[in-house]
């Protein structure tokens, strides 16, 4: 054991007796001078605030053909595909995803999900509650409002191309217009960089200028918008100014090697009835970057995983072109993460909003949704890694036991961060609502 603090009766040398002793029971040949001097130098680094990347597979992941499979089953529930053994004993998964199964003893891998809905909407993955409990902030707006922002770099970041729609989860609602979602598309990543004639002087000079005059209105200001929008634009500012910003969102930094093992790229999926989904394998790399830079939130939109229409064998031809897919590029992050040191500080989460009837519908449109039983994969974060949570009856339709909901999966998230989801915010009412409702995290995830 080496204590490096104690208390402040010292010896003439600044070492106190306690750490004397302690040291010493080490062995005199066992401890250099050197070996010291670095140990106390870690000792003394801050720890690394934790940060959470969420992969979002939307439109409904089949949890029977991906991590739940039964190949007991008949036919017409089992599916194609065929089961192969993982590293975790007793464990099977898809054929197509080799390469987790070579890492699923560094996974953990949650079954039986339940969600409220039943339909492609995200506000339960993205907030852990449905849409009927009102317009609620998404967890990452959440995240920066409670957690102090660090440097340039904002606190929550969307690798989703932004929307307005009634589809658009993400929004920062009564967390505060300042706590949206920053996404790195088109206009956003270019107004990063200095405008055509605008020096960094000319900058401070705007900058001072838009202080004095919000100083001004924030008197007339009744909802704490122009508050809000104050700080958004001091983080844009913040973020115009800075390289460290401009350098975590270019993938020109990483090395050739990096970017081909994360996968081919950006390529898009023909389905059966010619509909048409991207996959962009630079969006787990992104991420990475993005975490390892100070990012405490990522989220990123992986396809389309809504294979249910047409022909029964649309979902199956989907799934066999974008499996192998998302497998190397999971795999490539959790290696790329480990190998970096990050593997106790980011937590990743994969998941959909619901599982796929177990049931093949024949001639079509195979699995349909099913909000009863889904699945999700875990990993790092500090989290207790190699196990399976949760298990379904004999054909993957319902969780044998007990309940895992989205609500669950947030708390953990949440605890991870550290942050207490019995903690308030004032709604649109002015009312108080808790960030979450079932604020109990997954037992068996703490370690």
């Amino acid at each position: 054991m080496l204590t490096l603090w104690g208390s402040h009766q010292r010896n003439c040398d600044g070492i106190n007796r306690r750490q004397f002793l302690q040291v010493g029971a080490l062995g005199l040949g066992g401890l250099s001078l050197a070996n010291l001097l670095r140990l106390e130098a870690r000792a003394a680094q801050p720890a690394r605030k934790k940060s959470i990347i969420y992969v979002v597979l939307s439109g409904g992941p089949s949890h029977i053909d991906m991590y739940d499979m039964k190949p007991e089953a008949d036919i017409d529930i089992r599916g194609p595909f065929k089961p192969i053994s993982t590293r975790l004993t007793g464990v099977q998964i898809c054929e197509h995803m080799p390469r987790q199964a070579e890492i699923m003893d560094q996974l953990t891998l949650l079954r039986g999900i339940q969600s409220v809905e039943n339909d492609h909407f995200l506000s339960e993955v993205y907030t852990g509650l449905p849409r009927t409990a009102g317009r609620r902030p998404a967890f990452g707006s959440i995240v920066s409002r409670l957690r102090d922002r660090d440097g340039s770099l904002p606190p929550y970041v969307s690798l989703e191309r932004p929307s307005t729609d009634e589809f658009n989860f993400q929004k920062p609602y009564y967390a505060g217009a300042a706590h949206r979602p920053f996404h790195p598309f088109g206009e956003s990543l270019d107004n990063l960089r200095l405008s055509k004639g605008i020096t960094l002087d000319r900058l401070q000079d705007r900058k001072q200028l838009l202080k004095d005059l919000d100083s001004i209105r924030r008197d007339m200001d009744q909802r704490g918008e122009i508050v809000g929008m104050d700080r958004y634009g001091q983080q844009a500012l913040d973020m115009i100014t800075s390289d460290q910003v401009r350098d975590a969102f270019d993938l020109r930094k990483e090395p050739d090697r990096v970017v081909a093992r994360y996968g081919k790229g950006k390529y898009t999926h023909q389905t059966v009835k010619n509909l048409y989904y991207d996959f962009d394998a630079k969006q787990f790399l992104l991420a990475r970057r993005l975490v390892e830079a100070g990012v405490r939130v990522v989220t990123l939109s992986v396809s389309q995983w809504d294979h249910h229409s047409g022909a029964s064998s649309d979902i199956f031809h989907s799934l066999g072109t974008m499996l192998p897919a998302l497998d190397a590029s999971l795999a490539a992050l959790i290696a790329d993460l480990r190998e970096r040191g990050l593997d106790k500080d980011v937590l990743v989460v994969v998941l959909g909003e619901f599982g796929r009837t177990p049931k093949i519908v024949q001639p079509g449109p195979g699995r349909e949704h099913h909000a009863d039983a889904g699945c999700a994969i875990l990993y790092g974060g500090g989290l207790k890694m190699g196990q399976v949570i949760g298990a379904t009856d004999r054909n993957a339709e319902r969780a044998k036991s007990g309940k895992i909901g989205f609500q669950n999966i947030m708390a953990t998230m949440y605890q991870v961060l550290g942050i207490d989801p019995s903690q308030q915010l004032i709604d649109f009412n002015g009312r108080p609502q808790f960030i979450l409702d079932d604020r109990d995290p997954i037992a068996e995830l703490i370690a």
